[in-house]
């Protein structure tokens, strides 16, 4: 028998102009598996996080990824699953991605450490097929290898960590809206125009530049979404009033995190945003929605192993 007790990070997708293609790990905000391996074939799970999840283990996200990883080494296990705490789901903050990363990473370390991290992504973006419909990894990979993370490409999968700033602060909130990411994702378009298309390649481009070159204005500048959110941000109550509210209090950027209904706001010192946690908080409260908050700095940290007996 051998037992692991691994973390994985919450995580915000896209940000800004990155659709499915960018996302970055929060500080401290996540989920905490216990697995344990024994002689066998199954798994099972056991949910003590006090967040309702599905009881049907074919209906939750740990399970596809657990089966990718056996089948990529060949073997066999019994998987015991315990789900200590959880991320709310439909947070918009990567809750789903979180336990498919601690899924992935602690069938990596039960088995001695054999799979890359980019392997493990792709363990992990089973279970994001699961939850969304689709297999992406703006969310697994950040929550798996920590940072700002580019997937380059999906057909091989090209995974590019990015530099952090060292003063890069986050502040994100989760109305309490239910936003499913497949409800997300079939308001949008199936076709983009040229010209926005032009303009968010451009704003990837910058982003791009400004995280190598350290120019935190650069980034704001370029964290912008034409493509997914002016569709989505109709889920988000008095967006665009939150959003004057929060640049005009010198944040870099608020952008929808992943599908919503979450939103955050980047800035370069952390009084900035502190204040900018404070304005979520109060518009939301002023419309009589109940939230969940968080004031964080952007990890460097992906997943981690807690305990290992």
């Amino acid at each position: 028998m051998k037992k692991v007790r691994v973390f994985a990070p919450a995580s915000i997708a896209n940000m800004g102009c990155g659709f499915d293609i960018i996302g970055f790990t929060l500080d401290e905000v996540g989920d905490i598996l216990e697995m344990t391996m024994t002689e066998g074939d199954g798994i099972t799970i056991e949910n003590e996080s006090g967040v309702p999840l599905p009881e049907d283990i074919h209906k939750n996200v740990v399970t596809p990824v657990i089966n990718k990883f056996l089948d990529i080494m060949d073997r066999k296990a019994h998987i015991d699953v315990k789900i200590v705490r959880k991320i709310y789901p439909g947070s918009g903050i990567g809750s789903s991605a979180a336990s498919c990363a601690a899924a992935a990473y602690g069938m990596n370390a039960l088995f001695g450490y054999p799979l890359s991290d980019e392997e493990l992504v792709e363990c992990a973006m089973e279970g994001e097929n699961l939850a969304s419909g689709g297999y992406h990894a703006d969310n697994a990979a950040p929550a798996i290898m920590g940072g700002i993370v580019l997937i380059r490409g999906y057909e091989p999968l090209d995974l590019i960590k990015l530099p952090v700033p060292g003063n890069f602060y986050c502040a994100v909130i989760h109305p309490n809206i239910v936003v499913s990411t497949k409800e997300a994702r079939e308001i949008l378009p199936k076709d983009v125009p040229l010209h926005d298309a032009v303009r968010q390649w451009g704003n990837v481009g910058g982003l791009v530049a400004g995280l190598y070159s350290g120019d935190i204005n650069l980034v704001g500048r370029a964290m912008k979404d034409v493509v997914a959110e002016p569709y989505r941000k109709k889920f988000i109550p008095g967006f665009e009033d939150l959003r004057e509210k929060l640049l005009a209090t010198g944040a870099l950027a608020m952008n929808i995190a992943g599908s919503g209904p979450s939103v955050f706001a980047l800035a370069d010192k952390f009084g900035i945003a502190s204040r900018a946690g404070k304005i979520m908080k109060e518009h939301f409260d002023s419309r009589g929605i109940g939230y969940e908050s968080f004031v964080v700095k952007v990890s460097n940290n992906g997943a981690k192993i807690l305990s290992e007996d």
